[in-house]
């Protein structure tokens, strides 16, 4: 293929791709988009689709500074807070494309209204207007949601988005506005090198893989990389992240393409350690890519445990068949796969990497206890309502009794009993005296038969990338800004120490607009 140009070349098609594009576009700029995967939406696609925003910039900036610990430059971490303010404001903006209808968690009752309401699993959750903790400022804090596109059928449009309801959502109203904008959208076209100009180091476009040949693609004005973190690439896991092994829940397309081409060019790193996960399954079938987290339950915030009430009827045990942590934590999804990366040096293992879930039949029959998430063509697995196929296929393991359970497992039958009559004891006290699990969704183990899986430290998706400045620009490791090389999204995330629910997400819409518009705005170099 010939050489062709571009003002502007974004790399990577989730959220934070399609809003850089976007705005480069809307300034002005002759925009390319190029996703290596053939099938649009990466990792944004199968998200929740709740939208982070703020009500008041300086509880915001409070928050976020507090969760990065010192991790972030406070410009940073303002730019982010900024543009959580407007973000309700610009989702309603790029909802018109299509009349979607918006909804906040600010809509819904006052928690004072619903503390007596239980999380029913059948039911959307209700969002918390708040952060994950109580730190300052957390209170300006709730959601922005895509309720309901009009006639859209998310099968018919994206067939192999397997996740939550709401993130097509949200992913059609972008689409749907780059299309209108006129940004050229290309499949299956993985980017491979940046391209440099020898003498004045700055970034001049990518080479670029497509339809079987190579060619280069020249950007009059810049590059934005958007192509998320390293969670399909297992020897970045295993050099960047302590536990071993953590395996990827989804997203096997990002295999750190954006990280070691800023690399190249000199970019300094950071936020590596710093994945969002919890645990998983590991499916039967060794060809199916991903691990299967285990059922997503409600966030709770820390001094509010009264008010959880859905059951969640496993505990997890090591390797030695002791409890050795919560299995519910404020917020399971980002923070429980921490606990699971400890290296005993005394055996010289990781004995709660796998750890086991135990459940009875009583637990089995409530809902299914996994949820597979995936956007890649052929691969789409549905976890069964009752638990039985995936019993069937050996995924979990069943048992009439806890010693023959123990047995299947690999695990002491002795600790195990003694695990499970301790834990059965403090449901009976209503208190979880060992590791502060919250009472409301405590539930004995007794009903044989009994069940168990060996379940694995699992990411959701990785911080870690390319240190940015509040403009976006990819910055060396002297400290200086890359020329046309910016960065958006979870390439590099601001978040380098605690998370905050629908931050990722956020962060793709603030920081995208950041680069897009700030690309767009280089002089060309001719």
């Amino acid at each position: 293929m010939p050489d062709e140009t571009f003002d502007v070349i974004v790399v990577g098609f989730g959220f934070a791709g399609g809003i850089s594009a976007l705005n480069a576009a809307q300034c002005g700029a002759k925009t390319l988009l190029l996703e290596k995967s053939s099938q649009p939406g990466g990792l944004s696609i199968c998200s929740y689709g709740a939208v982070r925003s703020a009500s008041d910039l300086d509880k915001a900036f409070q928050y976020l500074k507090a969760t990065n610990d010192g991790r972030t430059p406070d410009d940073v971490v303002h730019a982010l807070a900024l543009g959580m303010c407007d973000i309700e404001r610009y989702v309603r903006e790029l909802a018109g494309i299509n009349d979607a209808r918006i909804t906040t968690s600010r809509d819904q009752a006052p928690a004072a209204d619903r503390s007596n309401t239980p999380y029913i699993h059948e039911q959307k959750p209700q969002r918390r207007n708040s952060g994950n903790y109580p730190l300052p400022g957390t209170e300006t804090f709730y959601h922005t949601t895509v309720e309901e596109v009009p006639g859209f059928d998310v099968r018919q449009t994206y067939p192999w988005a397997n996740g939550a309801p709401d993130g097509p959502k949200l992913f059609k109203i972008v689409h749907d506005n780059l299309l209108k904008h006129g940004v050229e959208i290309r499949l299956g076209a993985p980017v491979l090198r940046l391209i440099e100009d020898q003498d004045t180091r700055e970034v001049r476009g990518v080479r670029v893989r497509s339809n079987g040949s190579e060619h280069i693609i020249f950007a009059r004005r810049g590059v934005v990389l958007a192509t998320g973190g390293f969670e399909g690439d297992a020897e970045m896991r295993m050099q960047f992240l302590e536990g071993k092994p953590i395996l990827n829940a989804a997203g096997g397309t990002n295999t750190g393409d954006g990280i070691r081409m800023s690399q190249h060019l000199g970019a300094a790193l950071w936020h590596m350690w710093h994945i969002h996960g919890a645990y998983g399954f590991r499916h039967s079938d060794p060809s199916y890519p991903y691990a299967i987290r285990l059922k997503r339950f409600p966030d709770w915030f820390p001094g509010d445990a009264s008010r959880v009430k859905l059951k969640m009827p496993w505990i997890l045990v090591d390797q030695n068949g002791n409890r050795f942590m919560s299995e519910q934590q404020p917020y399971t999804q980002d923070t429980a796969v921490r606990p699971m990366q400890y290296y005993d040096p005394l055996t010289q293992r990781f004995p709660r990497n796998p750890a086991f879930m135990i459940c009875d039949d009583q637990g089995r029959q409530m809902f299914p206890l996994g949820k597979p998430t995936s956007n890649d063509e052929g691969v789409r697995y549905l976890w069964s309502d009752d638990n039985m196929k995936e019993i069937e296929l050996g995924i979990i393991k069943r048992a009439d009794s806890l010693s023959s359970l123990a047995q299947l497992l690999g695990v002491g039958a002795s600790a195990l009993d003694q695990s499970v009559a301790r834990w059965n004891a403090m449901c009976d006290l209503g208190a979880d005296q060992d590791f502060s699990r919250p009472p409301g969704s405590m539930m004995r183990i007794e009903a044989p038969p009994f069940y168990g899986a060996p379940v694995w430290a699992t990411l959701s998706n990785t911080q870690g990338g390319p240190v940015h400045d509040a403009r976006q620009r990819i910055i060396d490791v002297f400290g200086d800004p890359i020329r046309r090389l910016f960065a958006a999204g979870e390439l590099g995330s601001s978040f380098g120490h605690l998370y905050l629910s629908g931050g990722n997400i956020a962060e793709c819409f603030v920081t995208g607009r950041i680069a897009g518009r700030n690309v767009s705005e280089a002089d060309p170099w001719h």
